[in-house]
């Protein structure tokens, strides 16, 4: 028998994959965490610091403000501490942005139409919802950013494998504090409160306008009918003893009469001129212009009728613009242009005067125009630079003729 020599083959050879031997490759590589993983990791982490300066924030001017209610500053205290927690509420925002991906709408800014000077503004601040909401939530940021820190800290060191789900886990909560106390929620109780400021300012406007007509009535046509009724009296007892002394007198009175009536007639049409209601905007307005001691322009391009309520509120607008253009601008020409946008009436009244008006010029009444505009969801807008020209827009609600 020949002998043979055996030589191993590779099936035969221990190497790392049989299973006789040992596998000495290293394990494959864990997947490394992903880059939302790390942000919110890096929100968790950022919490602790973050809590503890805005709980330092509120601990100190709400104790400050309360201590010091009984001074005339305390209140004054509340109300700047309550902007303070605003901005807090517009940082943590954009924190949460950047590193969570929640987007959410910046609340609306703090609005006062009830009037203006300091107790106005003092009594809308510390009733201003988004303040308080970003109190609590700077006020529960503390013990929450304690915990989260620590969680996310040992399982950073500790609990690798757990991680992302453990990230996801805490930001979800952070998320759903975001959404539930630092956003726009609160509209409708906003709008509330904001018509409520409004009816005060339509109130008000009201009552100017009635002691407006009464103080005209007064010292107008009502005096100049008393005269009247003087003049023809005595013209009565002259009638007999010197008809030419009492025809003269007739005479006179006929022309008071005319004088009233006049009045009346320029009056009745500061309430609301016949020839809106019989013929629109674009002949009243055409009228108005014409008044104008500028040369004005008026272009209206609107598909229909407005409701009336619109429609006069467009006109005395336009009326009481073209009045401070005759009395302050020293203006060469004006414009006026009406169109509608979607469901909005704008206005533009521009002159070409030397500018340098502001809603808190003397005598303009420019400030009460805006704060009337935006009693009814209107807006006001100025632009006029100190050597001119000077541009007003102004927007309305569209309602259409049908509407009432």
């Amino acid at each position: 028998m020949t002998e043979s020599t055996l030589t191993a083959s590779p099936a035969d050879s221990t190497g790392p994959g049989d299973p006789r031997g040992h596998d000495d490759r290293l394990p494959p590589p864990r997947a490394p965490l992903s880059a939302q993983t790390w942000r919110e990791i890096s929100h968790l982490l950022a919490n602790l610091p973050v809590g503890v300066i805005g709980f330092a924030y509120i601990s100190l001017w709400i104790y400050a403000g309360v201590l010091l209610s009984v001074t005339v500053v305390g209140l004054p205290l509340l109300a700047l501490g309550l902007l303070g927690s605003r901005l807090i509420g517009r940082l943590e925002r954009a924190r949460a942005r950047g590193l969570l991906g929640v987007r959410i709408e910046e609340p609306s800014p703090i609005r006062r139409r009830a009037g203006r000077g300091f107790f106005p503004w003092l009594w809308t601040a510390l009733k201003d919802p988004v303040g308080w909401r970003s109190t609590l939530y700077c006020f529960i940021r503390l013990p929450w950013g304690v915990l989260t820190f620590a969680v996310a800290l040992v399982s950073l060191f500790v609990g690798w494998p757990a991680l992302p789900w453990v990230a996801r886990g805490l930001t979800n909560a952070d998320r759903a504090m975001v959404r539930g106390l630092l956003s726009p929620s609160d509209e409708l109780e906003y709008r509330v409160a904001e018509l409520e400021s409004d009816r005060g300012t339509v109130v008000d406007t009201a009552a100017a306008d009635l002691r407006r007509i009464e103080r005209d009535l007064h010292d107008g046509a009502q005096a100049r009918l008393v005269a009247l009724a003087m003049g023809l009296g005595m013209a009565k007892e002259k009638l007999l003893e010197d008809p030419e002394v009492a025809s003269r007198m007739v005479d006179e009175a006929h022309g008071e009469v005319k004088l009233a009536l006049q009045e009346l007639r320029d009056l009745a049409r500061g309430i609301h001129p016949a020839v809106l209601t019989d013929r629109g905007l674009n002949a009243a307005l055409s009228s108005i212009a014409a008044r104008c001691t500028v040369p004005v322009r008026v272009s209206v391009e609107l598909p229909a009728r407005p409701a009336p309520a619109i429609e006069g509120i467009a006109y005395f607008t336009v009326s009481e613009l073209l009045q401070n253009i005759s009395k302050h601008s020293g203006a060469r020409s004006a414009s006026v242009e009406l169109w509608r946008v979607g469901n909005r009436l704008l206005i533009r009244v521009c002159d070409d005067g030397h500018g340098g008006a502001t809603l808190t010029s003397g005598g303009t009444g420019l400030s009460g125009l805006s704060e009337r505009l935006g009693s009814v969801d209107g807006l006001f807008v100025l632009s006029s630079p100190a050597d001119g020209p000077t541009e007003i827009t102004a927007e309305l609600p569209w309602r259409d003729r049908t509407d009432g």
